[in-house]
């Protein structure tokens, strides 16, 4: 099941942001962005008996661009198929409140979704050398776009 993901979802998102980065973000960071009226943020929840969250997009949109900023899935829902439902759920949305493009980025070493994004239709126009720092050496971020709409 997909829905809207509000401030009261803020707690499950750090903890769930913090298992798929390398700096998950805060729980008020989560907050800060899900109260800023230029922010659309979708969650996925599982069928267990909570519907616990088991996935998140959130995006940034102003004048018919948006990017987006973060995607994560549950480590043991992976390959399953969320990420894809998520993410056309959420390009979906954008389309209906007026963006006509997307823009995210990714780092260049995650073949997972790198093949999602390119599977949606998102064509690299760009390249950020050393954009994610990590342990050693740092990642480059390919900057991806695709229209909607």
């Amino acid at each position: 099941m997909l829905r809207d993901a509000d401030a009261d979802d803020c707690g499950t998102l750090a903890d769930l942001h913090a298992t798929g980065f390398e700096r998950g973000w805060s729980e008020h960071e989560f907050e800060r962005l899900l109260t800023d009226r230029h922010s659309v943020a979708h969650v996925a929840c599982g069928t267990g008996g909570h519907g616990d969250i088991i996935g998140a997009l959130l995006s940034r949109q102003v004048t018919g661009e948006a990017e987006i900023l973060t995607v994560v899935v549950r480590t043991t829902e992976r390959g399953m198929g969320v990420g894809r439902a998520m993410l056309h759920h959420h390009l979906d949305r954008l389309a209906e409140i007026g963006v006509r493009e997307v823009f995210l980025e990714v780092a260049e070493d995650n073949d997972a979704a790198c093949r999602l994004y390119e599977s949606a239709g998102f064509v690299e126009v760009g390249r950020r050398k050393a954009y994610y720092a990590r342990p050693g050496e740092a990642a480059t971020a390919l900057v991806l776009r695709r229209a909607v709409g």
